[in-house]
């Protein structure tokens, strides 16, 4: 027997198009398991045509069901969901009603696992078993992630082959990173099946355009074993540059700036009027907003040092303290010029508690943060470089990440380009909303394909 599913948006497209189409394709006895799927990102009504068995009467069965697919940001500090509403990406709230959710996962001392907001409250009191910044690790080896390692409470350590796995004491359990990645995944999904009143096992998620095969393939694997069939992995600059894009009319060549909480990206691409091309990429996985909250971190820990002559860097609470006060001045100083830090008894001696009282200027901050600012200057001369285009070929430049509000990184770009940032998108959200609308352009591929299909179907 062959049967064929093909998958179709359940409403025309804005301004009266046919629907967007998408397909399976299975072959084998009662159907095998699908080589290939495609999906839309609105409504979808699954469509399996069967043919006839040799003499039986009639056409060919139908069987419709209706089903959504998402598109996912998963970040290293948060992640957001976005889905196609009345033909528009919409960014999906959560459990809590906020629209991003922490990329953090803990263990209690009972065993019970905590996901998102909840699990980042208690880390302070939980940092052993608490996973953050998970994604600078996934489909690592443990030698290329020494560094990242140090700037983390919880136990890295590598397996018999040298991949890392993170260590949980709580339960006694060592996790891959996709291990964790999956459980974030896991409550965005189940979070967007309550908003959308419908249960989601399809979505297409986001990584850094500089990810390499394994960690490609390891988050997929996070989708997998967290149930959700991932449709397709796309580069976050692609999907920023898709959600810009989405209703332009005239050609324009942009670059997207992507400065997430791990990783740093650049592209240039060319878009409009439904076409979306990349001309270059560069970027750097080992720079991030995670990298600047740690220079305020050794700040403080270093002035402590001095003065109290204990390292509080080897003290795993007060390192997750620290983390989350550099953390907190660093956004601050994006709107102020200086930052309160107040850590009370962050440590105790024999004479006693000890506290940390201090403030941070925005221009000591940028001077703690200089070569980092640097060292962000190289990506964007070589993406420049690579699409053999001069500033002034530029239209828009697109900043993407919770860490280009940073002043000192949004002048830097102005400099380097010659042009003040595009501001009318959210560097929150407008990967997942890219991601959602990247479903729609991956079904359009195989239009024709499904047509010539349904043809021949029918004719049998």
């Amino acid at each position: 027997m062959v049967s064929f599913t093909c998958s179709q948006v359940g409403a025309t497209a804005a301004g009266g198009a046919s629907p967007f189409l998408g397909y399976r394709w299975r072959s084998g006895p009662g159907g095998a398991t699908p080589s290939s799927s495609l999906f839309v990102g609105r409504r979808l009504a699954a469509v399996q045509m069967r043919a006839p068995s040799r003499g039986a009467r009639g056409g060919s069965a139908l069987r419709v069901t209706c089903e959504k697919v998402v598109g996912i940001d998963l970040g290293t500090t948060n992640s957001a969901v976005a889905a196609m509403e009345g033909g528009k990406p919409t960014v999906v709230t959560n459990a809590e009603g906020a629209r991003t959710t922490p990329s953090v996962v803990a263990y209690t001392k009972t065993g019970e696992r905590l996901v998102g907001q909840i699990a980042k409250r208690q880390a302070v009191v939980n940092p052993e078993n608490t996973f953050f910044s998970v994604k600078r690790f996934i489909g690592r080896k443990m030698a290329e992630v020494d560094d990242e390692a140090k700037q983390v409470s919880y136990g890295v350590v590598k397996d018999e082959n040298g991949n890392v796995k993170l260590d949980c004491p709580a339960i006694g359990k060592q996790f891959a990173a996709e291990e964790i990645s999956a459980q974030v995944l896991r409550k965005l999904v189940d979070d967007a099946s309550k908003f959308l009143n419908e249960k989601i096992t399809k979505a297409v998620v986001t990584v850094p355009a500089y990810f390499n095969d394994s960690q490609r393939t390891a988050t997929k694997d996070a989708g997998r074993i967290a149930g959700l069939e991932v449709l397709r992995i796309i580069n976050e600059p692609t999907a920023a540059s898709l959600a810009y894009g989405f209703e332009k009319k005239n050609n324009e060549t942009i670059l997207v700036f992507d400065l997430g909480g791990g990783t740093f990206d650049v592209s240039v691409l060319e878009v409009g009027d439904g076409v979306f091309e990349v001309l270059s990429t560069s970027g750097d996985t080992h720079l991030g907003g995670d990298d600047f909250d740690k220079r305020i971190v050794d700040w403080l820990a270093s002035n402590f040092k001095k003065d109290e002559r204990i390292d509080l860097l080897k003290d795993k609470q007060a390192l997750q303290r620290l983390t989350e006060a550099a953390e907190k001045a660093k956004m601050e100083l994006s709107t102020l010029t200086q930052a309160n830090i107040s850590l009370p008894f962050i440590t105790a001696t024999a004479d006693g508690p000890k506290h940390i009282e201090a403030t941070l200027s925005r221009a000591k901050f940028e001077e703690l943060c200089s070569d980092l600012i640097d060292r962000l200057k190289t990506p964007v001369n070589n993406a420049l470089r690579d699409a053999k285009l001069s500033l002034s070929d530029l239209d828009e430049v697109i900043l993407v990440g919770g860490s280009t509000r940073i002043p000192a990184v949004q002048e830097l770009v102005r400099k380097l380009t010659d042009k003040d940032p595009n501001v009318t998108v959210n560097p929150d959200e407008v990967v997942s909303l890219g991601a959602a609308v990247q479903v729609i352009f991956f079904i359009l591929k195989c239009g024709l394909f499904l047509q010539r299909i349904i043809v021949k179907l029918l004719l049998y």
